[in-house]
């Protein structure tokens, strides 16, 4: 029985420390890129996975001790997957007494016919799944577009854009559209995703998971995190490192000249 006490305090201390970290980093995140403001209504895009959901719920949490008053309001896309529960985040989100949309379109149907069997699903998929959630934002007046990418999304984009696209860029925690008329935040952009797990476990979210692009073996998102996690294993130190690096850049010391012009009376 005394063993059994102690691992629940320790188990109860050691949750206490991950909800500590995740409101904190959630709230310096926002506070550093500005994320949200005074009368916002942030749109919440909530797929079911534990990031989203994870969101949603810290979110929830902030909004009541935040010193300014905001709105939000979960958006499901129901893509169209074959055997999609239809009724869990219906479900979950009136329990929680949250404002919710679920936007019913089949892009699934479109990315299975153009795609060819085998390949990479996820580009087209993200680009139909941006465009109708631009479309529900202004539908439903929302001010920002709330998306559940976490450190480790960050840091795999940025690593596919170097090793696969020859550029150096990652996800922006904030990103106004082309047409300036949406702004999407990253709420999560300093959470590490084994947080996210363990908070998904702790919270009991239910997780729907994902039959199209997560199912895909050999993704090159797939091998970044893989690259990623070894890394985290062999050098501590080395993730946390590159994560810093990208917000100290130097354009003085890269060849870009659309960045820094090198002429004699700019050379450092």
């Amino acid at each position: 029985m005394q063993t059994q006490v102690v691992a629940f305090r320790k188990l109860e201390l050691e949750t206490n420390k991950l909800s500590k970290r995740l409101h904190r980093q959630v709230g310096e995140a926002i506070s550093d890129f500005q994320m949200i403001e005074a009368g916002d209504r942030v749109m919440v895009c909530l797929s079911g996975g534990k990031d989203s959901y994870g969101l949603l719920d810290i979110l929830l949490s902030l909004r009541e001790r935040a010193p300014i008053d905001f709105e939000l309001i979960a958006v499901n896309l129901d893509q169209g997957h074959p055997g999609f529960p239809k009724e869990v985040l219906p479900n979950y989100l009136r329990e929680l007494g949250v404002p919710f949309h679920v936007e019913v379109q089949d892009t699934h149907s479109i990315v299975k016919r153009v795609i060819p069997e085998g390949q990479t699903m996820c580009s087209l998929c993200s680009r139909l799944r941006r465009g109708v959630l631009y479309r529900v934002a202004d539908e439903l007046g929302a001010t920002k577009i709330a998306l559940g990418h976490h450190r480790d999304d960050i840091l795999e984009t940025f690593f596919l854009n170097l090793f696969f696209g020859g550029t150096l860029k990652a996800m922006p925690p904030r990103l106004r559209s082309d047409d300036g008329a949406h702004v999407v935040i990253r709420p999560l952009a300093y959470v590490e995703e084994e947080d996210l797990e363990a908070w998904a476990a702790h919270r009991g979210f239910p997780i729907i998971p994902c039959d199209l692009c997560g199912s895909q073996e050999n993704l090159q998102r797939q091998q970044m995190k893989q690259m990623l996690q070894d890394w985290k294993r062999r050098h501590p130190g080395r993730v946390e490192s590159i994560f810093q690096a990208m917000g100290r850049v130097a354009p003085s010391q890269l060849l870009d000249r659309s960045l820094f012009q090198f002429s004699e009376t700019n050379l450092p």
